[in-house]
This record gives C-alpha cells, structure tokens and sequence, in this order.
C-alpha cells in the first residue's frame, strides 16, 4: 500500500514504523504537521491509500479523516484518552500498560479502534519505556492495523460498543507541574525516583535548586549517601546526588526553565548546568566493577562471566560528550587488561550511541573548539576498539544508534542488536562528513556503493536491513529487558568456542595487512580535515543545524530527503 506517515516529528516511534513498514513492502511517505501546514492539500498531494500518525500533537481536519482512513497511534491502553499517557503509567507504578491503534473522527482518541498491543512496564523512565516496550507495541498493534486495512473485510470496533471489562485503561488529564511537584522534605526515595522517571526526557520536574528555577531530568536512587533533605551530597560522572527523606537520588541532567517566545533552553550534565553555581562536593565515583555488593547507580560499569567481559554504558539521550568518551575509554583500557577473549560493548536497554553531544557543544564558550575535542575523543575510543587485536570485540546494541554512535559498533568485530533497533549510520543531516574511521569501517562491511547510498540517503533502517547489507552480524528477538541476559549467554558460547582463538588470531593478521595498505591514521586525517573546515567556518550549515537541534526549532517544512 502506498502510507503516508504523517508526524509531529520524525522522532524514534516515527523513525521505527517508517522502516518497518518499508521492509513489509509497503511505499511510505513522510510529511511533517504543524499547526500551519495544510493537511489537506498535503494528503492530496500524496493520494494515500492509509494515513498513520505515529506522532502527532495536532487534530486531524475533518476534510482529511473523513475522506481517507486515518489511523492514530495512541501510546495508552485501551480505553485511555489525553496527551500524558506515558507519564502517568510511570508516575502510577503501573505493572503493563498498551498502545492503542484507532481511527482519527471529531473526538480525540475517541475513534473506531483497529488494533491494541499490551506491554510491561519496567522500573524505568518514560522515555526508555518509550522507545522500547511501548514501541515495540506499537508496531505489533500498527502492522497489524494495517493488515487489517489491507484485507478490505474488517470491521473496526467502535469505543462504544466495548464492555467495561475490554478497557484497563481511562480518561487522564495532562500530567502539569503541580502534579510532578518533588517535596524533599517528606518524599521517599521511591517517590522522588518515580517523579523524576515520569518526566526524564521531557518536561522535566521543575524545582528550586541553589535559589533558581531549574527542571530536573533523570533519577537513580541512591542506598549510601545521606543527608538534609533537599541538599546536595555528592557528584559524580556529571550527576549530582541530592538527599530525599529517606535516602537521596542521583540527577543527570538538568535544564533552566524557558521563557516564553524564546528558543528552547539546552538539557546539560547537571554539574556542567550548575556551573559556578556548584558548592563544593565531593566526587563519589562508584566502582567500575561492583562485584555482588549493593547495586551502585554509575552510567559506566564493567563486569566478567568467565572468559567473557562486559563494558555496559548508558548515557542519556545516547549523546557522548567529551568527558563521557574519555572516562569510556579508560575504562575500555581497563577492560582490555583483563584476561578475557571476547568483550561485549554495550549490552544494556535502550540507545547505544548517538555520537557527540550537541547540547554540551552549543553550551560551550567555544563550540567549534568543543566540537574538535568531543570528535577526536570519539575518534580515540573507536580507534581502541578497532586496534584491539587480542580478544573479539562484540557491539551489543539494545537500542538506537545513530552518526558516530552507529560508527563505534561497527569498530566492534560482530554487532548484535535487538530485533526492535533502528540505525542511522550517517551523518548529513547535522551537515557533517563524518569521522569515527566510518570511511574504514562502512565501506569494509557494506561494500562501497552501499555506504554511498546510507551516507547519502540518511534513512533509518531496522536491524533486519542492516543484517541485510552486512551492517549487523547477529539479531535477538526477545524484549528489552532480556536483551543483557540472551547477550551474556551468546558471549560465554563466543568465549568458549574452540574457533574463537583461530578467529583472534585471523583477526590480526587482517588488522596488520589493513594497516600496511592504508593506516588507520590516514583515514582519521582525511576525515578530520573535513570537520575541521566544518567546525571552524561559522557559515557552515552544521551550526544552524545543531542549534535548532539542540533548541528543538520547529521545522518549517518536511526535510527533503523525507520527500524522496
């Protein structure tokens, strides 16, 4: 059928049914909505034979539903009506939860339902939950949706006609501040964490920290330190730890509150946000490997199962700063002192990598200078990795990975993603050439032609595709929580294969005839020299680019490389 998606954005629910549709052999078009663009000359345009909305903020025109079959996805189980869905599944302790695929009519969420997913709810933030267990959901119940659309016979159920026992879900208001509203004094630590989980990503939990306004994104609950309720305890990694009533939480992020009817304000590591502002605390790092003592929050940890040695890491947004690269590395170094024979990168839910971090950058004093030293920093762990030539390096990705976060899997000798993941190896729309050794490492696994159109095109692609043109070695079906575990059992089997030492040693020797053909060297130098001219020249796209990025401007059309 030829789909039309139709987006608020073209966020990571949108990016993951885009590309699953395509590899059902369907033809998708995208067109992104807001407030002003005009729908119906738009679906006119295309001449749709379905329309989805995966994301979308604004109603659908009467003269657009009315006319073709449009399906919203709506991120709540059936029966649940209102925009803060997730944030009250999160806030509510729910234990499952649904995504609910139904007709766009006059009464929003109120149409025909064409399909319903259920899903668990893990102990973790919303955004993670989004683009795991609910997008996961989503695409079971969209692909279904439109199977039954195709199949011309089936009958839609109206919302009216369900019995009280089909519904788990209801009516919620949307989820304000008052309701996020942290009391230090007498919240939990649970409390606090669930606050903070509901709004990880966005808006955040406004709150008064050091005498200003500031929104907090992110909560790990902390089981050592404590204090004053409300204080500041302890930093770490770029977090701060801040006492609750019965314990303390650890804050990644923060972010100053907007003012209205100026650009978006920037989400920054919370020391990094804080600034001069920061009394001073001590650094508690948590131990790279805990062992079996008390689980220690820390966004880098390592830890060994025999002959088999994982390095899991998690930063949020999958952005990598300067900082997070270097603290990476070392502990990749540490990793590698060990007497294993395979390691795992990654391995834990949610994104892999995105690359550089474009919000610290845009924050920085010099952000063409932040820009050389975050690139080269990547550029120092992918090259670790590809010059590791005593062990198998293996890239587990549980989630998304884009630009040089997809080019650091590929550094790995086998990539093995969750079946749900959604690739973007490429770097063109934050006008970049690249680095990372992507002009190695692409070509090597996917042939030259092939890294031609990925760099060119920018698509997303599944996991299934990317298998396809050679990108990923291996695919786990299985849901997001037992990804790190089905991991950890295909990594002792690696470990222990008779073939494995044969393979290190092959590995080698193809690392050492590559490196008398072409050094690596020659490789970063030629990429490097592109995005010097990039970061240096103030009138290259890339600083516009990445400030609407990071400010979340609004498009003002669809990109074009949507339209092709």
């Amino acid at each position: 059928m030829r789909i039309l998606l139709i987006a608020g954005a073209f966020n990571s629910l949108t990016q993951r049914v885009y590309a699953e549709l395509g590899d059902h052999g369907h033809q998708v078009s995208v067109e992104l909505v807001t407030r002003d663009t005009p729908l119906p000359e738009v679906v006119r345009r295309h001449a749709p034979d379905l329309i989805v909305a995966p994301m979308l903020k604004t109603a659908i025109p009467r003269e657009v539903w009315s006319a073709h079959t449009c399906l919203i996805v709506h991120p709540g189980p059936v029966g649940d009506r209102g925009p803060s869905s997730l944030d009250w599944a999160v806030h509510l302790g729910a234990d499952r939860w649904g995504v609910t695929v139904l007709q766009a009519n006059d009464e929003m969420d109120g149409g025909d339902i064409w399909a319903a997913a259920h899903c668990p709810v893990p102990d973790v933030g919303k955004s993670d939950l989004y683009r795991n267990e609910i997008a996961d959901a989503a695409v079971e119940a969209v692909l279904t949706a439109v199977a039954r659309v195709a199949s011309g016979t089936h009958r839609p159920q109206p919302q009216a006609e369900l019995s009280d026992a089909a519904k788990y879900g209801r009516p919620r208001p949307p989820f304000r501040q008052d309701l996020r509203r942290i009391d230090w004094r007498s919240d939990s630590t649970d409390t606090v964490v669930r606050k903070l989980r509901a709004a990880d990503s966005q808006p955040g939990v406004r709150d008064e920290l050091l005498g200003d306004i500031w929104h907090l994104h992110g909560g790990h609950p902390e089981h050592t330190l404590t204090g004053p309720p409300g204080e500041l305890l302890a930093t770490r990694g770029g977090a701060i730890c801040r006492a609750t009533a019965d314990g303390a939480v650890w804050i990644p992020e923060l972010r100053p509150p907007r003012t209205p009817g100026e650009p978006g304000t920037l989400k920054l590591p919370a020391t990094l946000a804080l600034g001069d502002r920061l009394p001073p605390l001590p650094e508690v790092p948590a131990p790279l490997d805990p062992g079996d003592g008390p689980r220690i929050w820390s966004d880098i940890r390592y830890r060994e199962d025999g002959p088999a040695g994982f390095l899991e890491f998690s930063f949020p947004g999958g952005a990598m700063s300067t900082d997070h690269c270097r603290r990476l590395l070392a502990a990749y170094r540490h990793a590698c002192a060990r007497p294993t024979s395979v390691l795992v990168l990654g391995g834990r839910r949610d994104f892999f990598s995105n690359g550089i971090h474009l919000h610290v950058i845009e924050a920085a004093v010099d952000p063409a200078e932040e820009s050389w030293a975050n690139i080269n920093a990547m550029d120092d762990l992918v090259h670790a990795v590809l010059t590791t030539t005593d062990r198998l390096v293996v890239a587990a990705l549980g989630g998304n990975a884009a630009a040089g976060g997809a080019m650091l899997a590929l550094a790995a000798d086998e990539v093995w993603c969750r079946a749900a993941v959604v690739l973007n190896p490429h770097y063109r729309l934050m006008g970049l050439y690249g680095s990372e050794y992507w002009t190695y490492t692409l070509p090597r696994r996917a042939g030259s032609e092939v890294a031609g159109q990925l760099t060119a095109r920018a698509l997303p692609i599944t996991a299934a595709t990317g298998a396809r043109l050679g990108l990923v070695d291996r695919i786990l079906d299985c849901p997001a929580q037992d990804f790190a575990a089905q991991t950890a059992v295909l990594a002792a089997r690696l470990a222990s294969a008779p073939s494995t030492q044969a393979r290190i040693a092959a590995k080698k020797a193809d690392r050492e005839r590559d490196e008398a053909h072409r050094p690596l060297a020659a490789y970063r130098e030629l990429e490097l020299a592109q995005m010097h001219r990039i970061f240096f020249d103030p009138d290259q796209p890339y600083h516009a680019l990445r400030r609407a990025f990071v400010r979340k401007e609004p498009a003002a059309a669809t990109p074009a490389h949507l339209k092709a």
